[in-house]
């Protein structure tokens, strides 16, 4: 049976048709449903991407072609972080099945991200009489693994325990799963013992239309100077502060600055935490006036800041995948990235980008400066991630596998 009719759902953070990246709880995933949706929806199929409705925002939203967000209330009508939204969730799943049943509206088949999302599409599939698709972009063991230096703060922010309990009755409940690397499937099967002949590996993709060398020379307030980029929430697992340790090395033997990217316009309490904490690492070093902290950075601005970067660093302590990583190499620009998670799995070290181990800061240190300086490596690594780029991680490419998939379901 050919798909017409989806419903997609992630539901934590800020989905919006122009997402604020880098606000709580709003990054890669976002990034990937919205992309992926667009792609299905210039494919002729239609999607209705459902969020949680909060601060008064408007319940519908059109995205694109065929692409639309639907905001459902429940909880308090505030931002709540993801790791306080568990007992929310069975009401965003009631207000979900009434939405649908009072428009009339069927779906083939529901498509959940993120393990809150596949406790929603759990408890509303059989009620809708459909399947549901889960991709998990995270797993609560394995992040929790990655976390060990320091578990107790770490159960007490992430509360590990109840979503590793949730994400076994996803897996179980799920018709089938994605995943974004083929590490993952390995990952299930340690931390859950999880198998499935319905687990595909699909990677994300990357926008070539944002994402691509063009520069035409507007000036973009923070690329002035020869620079380091990285771009991520500002979050512990990030590895931000490893990436400050390994710049102080880097200081010292170059004129290079650091422009760290991304962040909320109004954080909350942990992430101004976190990022204190940076800048405290910064002066100690010594480096605070040549770290610039840039927080959000706007859609319209990013790819210049990824184009005008000598190297891009991505040093996360855990990454299940990695997309900044992707979109700096489809603007020709030299990548340094961790070696910790999926992206590794797909990119070939001194060949794509250089694969360090972000907590050894000598190591980090000397593949950026190989990257910021070495003009023939930099060349190298641009024109072989390019071409990777564009062979493997178009959106449209990633589109017609999720619809191989999709239909074996329907």
């Amino acid at each position: 049976m050919k798909l017409e009719r989806l419903g997609m759902f992630s539901v934590h953070g800020y989905v919006d048709a122009e997402p604020r990246l880098g606000a709580t709880d709003t990054g890669g995933q976002v990034t990937y449903v919205l992309e992926l949706s667009k792609a299905l929806g210039r494919g002729g199929i239609t999607v209705d991407i459902y969020t949680r409705q909060c601060e008064g925002r408007a319940r519908l939203e059109t995205v694109g072609e065929g692409v639309r967000i639907v905001r459902v209330p429940c909880g308090p009508d505030k931002f709540i972080i993801k790791e306080e939204m568990l007992p929310y969730w069975p009401e965003f799943a009631d207000n979900c099945d009434r939405y649908i049943k009072e428009e009339g509206l069927r779906y083939q088949l529901l498509h959940s991200h993120y393990w809150d999302a596949g406790l929603v599409c759990r408890l509303l599939a059989p009620r809708l009489g459909v399947k549901f698709v889960h991709t998990s972009h995270s797993l609560g063991a394995w992040k929790r693994e990655m976390m060990a230096d320091a578990p107790d703060v770490a159960e007490e922010i992430y509360h590990f325990l109840s979503r590793i309990t949730e994400e076994k009755k996803v897996f179980a409940a799920a018709a089938g799963i994605t995943v974004t690397n083929p590490a993952s499937v390995e990952k299930y099967k340690e931390y859950y013992g999880f198998e499935s002949e319905n687990m595909v590996v699909i990677p994300p993709g990357v926008n070539a239309a944002r994402f691509n060398p063009a520069d035409d020379g507007r000036a973009v307030a923070g690329t002035e100077r020869p620079y380091v980029f990285s771009l991520s929430r500002i979050d512990t697992n990030k590895g931000l502060d490893f990436l400050i340790h390994a710049f102080a090395r880097v200081a010292k033997v170059s004129e290079l600055g650091l422009v760290v990217g991304g962040g909320s316009s109004q954080p909350e309490k942990r992430e101004r935490l976190v990022l204190e904490e940076l800048k405290d690492i910064a002066a100690t070093h010594g480096v605070d006036g040549r770290v610039t902290f840039k927080g959000y950075i706007t859609d319209e601005d990013l790819p210049y800041f990824y184009r005008r970067a000598r190297a891009f660093v991505l040093p996360s302590r855990f990454e299940p995948f990695g997309m900044a990583a992707l979109e700096a190499m489809g603007c020709g620009t030299p990548v340094v990235a961790t070696d910790r998670g999926g992206l590794a799995r797909y990119l070939e070290d001194g060949r794509d980008a250089l694969l360090v181990d972000p907590s050894d800061a000598e190591a980090l240190a000397t593949a950026m400066l190989r990257a910021a300086t070495d003009e023939g490596l930099a060349a190298r690594l641009v024109a072989q991630g390019r071409e990777t780029v564009a062979r493997e991680f178009t959106w449209e490419a990633i589109a017609k596998k999720h619809v191989a998939f999709y239909e074996k379901f329907i």
